[in-house]
This record gives structure tokens, C-alpha cells and sequence, in this order.
């Protein structure tokens, strides 16, 4: 299954989802009847998710955060996720949510608003499932008429409303701000472990140097050290290779294995497929 990116994705078809967007923020209103939905997201801004009806299982690596109703989680931006969403069957299997996607830039103009002289924290904050308490709730309840004529509304005045959101989670939650400030700050992480882990997701250099705790340059040349040669080559081969062991040992469409490897394009997969190996990925499924 295609991992979408977001929030660029969700508001363009086929899911056309309500949003409010501004330089340095989006907000993405989700209101659907489902029983049973499922698929992939590759998260360009940090993701704060609230579950207003229904149900939402989010699974990054081997953590599981479920979100139910009046719920929240927080995430870091550049990693890929998966969910599963069910609505609720007591209300014709309805599932609303909130998602709200925040830039480096948002969170740094709030810490200097606050007078947050630092970012550094001691230990690191466990991503948990928090319950959205009446203040949070009655919030949501004031952004939603915005998503009616989002064209018509003052920018700074929907800035100045994600701002709020924003004093409401810090004073809210000790364990939530510290997380916040986290989402900026730079935790250093071995470079094998990092691109062992993301590189069939859809992820950019930039991505994989914000996850390590690098710059872009610093993350090139450490890569370079271990691995010998650099990192955007590494990452194809290595995508090849799994590729290739995918049409091996599974039954899996060609399409599905493209997309399951962090390739966008079934033509462009193909081709380099070919150049690499020599042959088409079609012939070694034939094989």
C-alpha cells in the first residue's frame, strides 16, 4: 500500500478533507462513517491527532499508541506511520477527528512567545495517549465554524487561535510541553539504526539528518564515513535489494512491492530495477 504523505495529501483528492492552512501550520478536519480503515502515512510536520468519535491505532515501529474518543498523541514530523480507524457503532459507525500538522517555525515563534528560554530537557518525554480534557474540548468546538469559509478568515487571527491550542497544551500537561519543546530539539542517534529503520519509507536526506539529530552536511559526511559511499545511492540499492527479495519470496503485485520499497512511481521503479539488476522486476516474477 502507497504511503501518502501529510498533510499535503489529505486535502487533495481522493480525500478532499476540510482545512485551514497558514504558513507554518495546517488543520484537517476528518468527519467519515467506517467500520474499518486502513493505510500508511509519511508525517511532513510534527502531528498532533485528537479522536473526537470513534477510534484510531497508530503504529510507528514497534510502538502502538490508541487513540479513542476525546484522546490525543503527539508525534515528531519525518516518520512514517501506520493507522487503523473505525467509527463509532453506537453512532452509525461515525469517526470524526482533528489533526493539527506544526512546523519548526510555528513551535519556535510559540516558545518565544511564552518565554521558553530553552529547549534542552534533562530526559526524553514518552510519546502517550492523554485524555482531552473540557478546555481542549470546548476549544475544537470554537475552530470548527472556520472550516466553513476558512478563505474569509483573517490569517492572524487563525494564528493567533493556533497559538492558543498551544498555551492550553503546555499549561495543560508538564509531560506534553516537555514533549513539544522535544519536537525541535536535536537528540543525536546512531546513523546505521536510523536509515536501517526508514529507508523504504518515503523519506528525504533532510528527514533522515532532522531523525539522527544532524545537520543536512553533518549527515552526509558521517554517512559517508561509515558506509562509503553516499547516502542517497545506499538507499536506492538497499531499496533494490529488498525489492527484489519481495518478488522472490512473496506473491505480492509489482505495484504493491514499488510502493512497499518507498519508490513512487511503478514506470520509474521498473526502469531502475532493470538498470541495477539487468532485468525487469516482471521477469523475475515470471522466474
Amino acid at each position: 500500500m502507497k504511503a501518502i504523505k501529510v498533510p499535503q495529501a489529505l486535502t487533495a483528492s481522493p480525500y478532499n478533507l476540510n482545512s485551514i492552512r497558514l504558513n507554518g501550520l495546517s488543520v484537517v478536519e476528518s468527519c467519515t462513517h467506517t467500520q474499518d480503515s486502513r493505510g500508511s502515512m509519511f508525517l511532513q510536520d510534527h502531528y498532533l491527532l485528537f479522536v473526537l468519535k470513534g477510534v484510531n491505532e497508530i503504529t510507528h515501529g514497534k510502538m502502538r499508541y490508541t487513540v479513542r474518543k476525546n484522546e490525543m498523541v503527539l508525534l515528531k514530523k519525518s516518520i512514517l506511520i501506520e493507522y487503523y480507524k473505525a467509527g463509532d457503532p453506537a453512532e452509525d459507525n461515525r469517526y470524526d477527528s482533528m489533526m493539527f500538522f506544526l512546523k519548526d517555525e510555528f513551535l519556535k515563534d510559540f516558545m518565544k512567545m511564552a518565554d521558553v528560554s530553552s529547549a534542552e530537557t534533562p530526559e526524553l518525554a514518552r510519546i502517550t495517549v492523554r485524555p482531552v480534557k473540557l478546555r481542549l474540548l470546548k476549544y475544537i468546538e470554537s475552530i470548527q465554524p472556520y472550516f466553513t469559509d476558512p478563505e474569509e478568515i483573517n490569517p492572524q487571527l487563525i494564528r493567533l487561535k493556533m497559538l492558543e491550542l498551544l498555551y492550553d497544551l503546555a499549561s495543560s500537561d508538564r509531560n506534553l510541553l516537555q514533549q513539544m519543546l522535544q519536537l525541535r530539539q536535536q537528540v543525536h542517534t546512531g546513523i546505521p539504526a536510523i536509515v536501517e529503520q526508514h529507508f523504504t519509507s518515503p523519506v528525504t536526506l533532510t528527514d533522515l539528518a532532522y531523525l539522527s539529530g544532524r545537520s543536512l552536511s553533518s549527515f552526509k559526511r558521517d554517512f559517508q564515513t561509515i558506509y562509503k559511499m553516499p547516502p542517497a545511492l545506499w538507499i536506492r540499492e538497499k531499496r533494490l535489494a529488498k525489492a527484489k527479495e519481495l518478488l522472490d519470496n512473496t506473491a505480492l503485485p509489482v505495484a504493491d512491492i514499488c510502493y512497499a520499497t518507498g519508490f513512487e512511481n511503478p514506470a520509474h521503479f521498473s526502469r531502475l530495477f532493470k538498470d541495477f539488476f539487468g532485468y525487469s522486476p516482471s521477469m523475475t516474477r515470471n522466474q
